[in-house]
């Protein structure tokens, strides 16, 4: 009784078994989920996913007789229990390569030859099992969509998922890979802005490598893959020495100053001892260095002075719509030194800062003014007070006088 309560529990449209002591409304049975004798536990993960809601069922993917409850008729015809990994992508894109089919969903119909090129597919096409098929990134029964917090395939998650290999030591070894990417992707600008300011524009791993066509990408091919985000930044790097250079192979592009899984912004501090990871100290490039350096450092420290000017203006009360609006042109122009940098145009960069100077120099000039008219202000307020405290006097000795 038990058992039957169970599957009752779980099966939509069955009716309460007799002398249960449950009432329901007697409706048809769902033959379609005669799998449930033996796969209740595959089918309750089932109906968590999308497939299901799609109206997929068990016999869809591993075919066989869904309608009868005896196991040997139940596998009976073209029954596929637990598909090998090869077998696996060839029955997702079964439907997954069907463009017909995907079309309403928006979804690509060309996963299963992305696949192919991928250093994955390749692997598993030689026959190495080492290798993920589709049912290691996103589980067999329960497909959740990306955005679903609870997917392997969720910007959080994705890191995770292909560290579930990439981890692995044993494995690793096998192919010369290391194994603390998540490690450092975790700690680099852009595991930050995934992990702790959930900015999901930031790339993970499937940003840089690909999903299905999982590859890293060639040295010359390092700056696009980058200026995919950094569009405004690529386009000064293709335009200065290092963009030749790049292109030509003898270069990392971005890797060169910002490393990969560890990507970081280069402190301002640190620009010039970056250039010399190349280039030999005292050589004309180590004084390019020092020159972008020396710029940029000045144009940050005058932007901080101005932010303490504005936090003054706001304590004395004035108002600060001016200022501040210096103050993000400023800002914008320090940005845009961020770009030009990259090209190493020393005059654009001088000129930028000179913009920055400049609207800085005015936020400090309205944070001196008016730090002096508060305190010529209170030098006038001095003869009012004196004249007011001699009153209080005089009268305290009038009072006295007149008792």
């Amino acid at each position: 009784m038990t058992v039957l309560l169970f599957l009752w529990a779980l099966t939509p449209g069955l009716s309460a078994p007799a002398g249960s002591g449950f009432t329901q409304a007697v409706q048809s049975a769902d033959s379609t989920y005669g799998c449930l004798i033996c796969h209740a536990d595959k089918r309750r993960a089932f109906r968590l996913g999308v497939h299901s809601e799609r109206g997929i069922h068990c016999d869809d993917c591993h075919g066989g007789d869904p309608t009868t409850v005896e196991t040997q008729s139940a596998h009976r015809g073209e029954f596929l229990g637990t598909p090998s990994k090869a077998q696996t992508v060839t029955l997702c894109s079964s439907c997954h390569g069907d463009p017909d089919q995907m079309r309403q969903f928006g979804l690509s119909a060309d996963q299963l030859a992305e696949f192919g090129t991928s250093r994955h597919g390749m692997l598993l096409s030689a026959g190495n099992t080492d290798a993920p098929s589709c049912t290691d990134c996103h589980d067999a029964h329960t497909i959740l969509r990306p955005e679903d917090a609870r997917s392997n395939v969720h910007p959080h998650n994705i890191p995770s998922t292909c560290a579930t290999c990439h981890e692995d030591g044993q494995m690793m070894a096998k192919y010369g890979l290391p194994t603390n990417q998540l490690e450092l992707y975790r700690a680099s600008a852009h595991g930050v802005a995934v992990f702790e300011r959930d900015n999901f524009a930031a790339p993970t791993c499937v940003g840089c490598h690909g999903s299905h066509a999982a590859l890293p990408p060639r040295v010359t091919e390092i700056a696009s893959v980058c200026e995919r985000c950094h569009q405004l930044l690529g386009r000064e790097f293709d335009r200065g020495p290092h963009g030749p250079a790049t292109q030509a192979g003898t270069l990392r592009g971005c890797l060169g100053c910002h490393g990969n899984h560890e990507t970081v912004r280069t402190p301002v501090d640190e620009i010039a001892a970056t250039c010399t990871r190349c280039h030999d100290a005292g050589s004309e490039a180590d004084s390019v260095g020092n020159e972008i350096q020396r710029q940029v450092k000045q144009a940050d420290s005058e932007l901080e002075s101005a932010a303490h000017a504005l936090d003054e203006l706001l304590r004395i009360g004035r108002s600060t719509d001016d200022a501040r609006a210096r103050y993000r042109a400023a800002l914008t122009d320090f940005r845009q030194m961020a770009q030009v940098q990259h090209s190493l145009d020393l005059e654009l960069l001088q000129d930028l800062g000179l913009r920055v100077a400049s609207a800085t120099g005015i936020v400090h000039a309205q944070a001196e003014v008016a730090a002096e008219e508060q305190w010529e202000h209170k030098l006038l307020l001095l003869p009012i007070w004196f004249f007011v405290l001699a009153g209080i006097v005089l009268a305290v000795f009038k009072l006295r006088e007149v008792r």
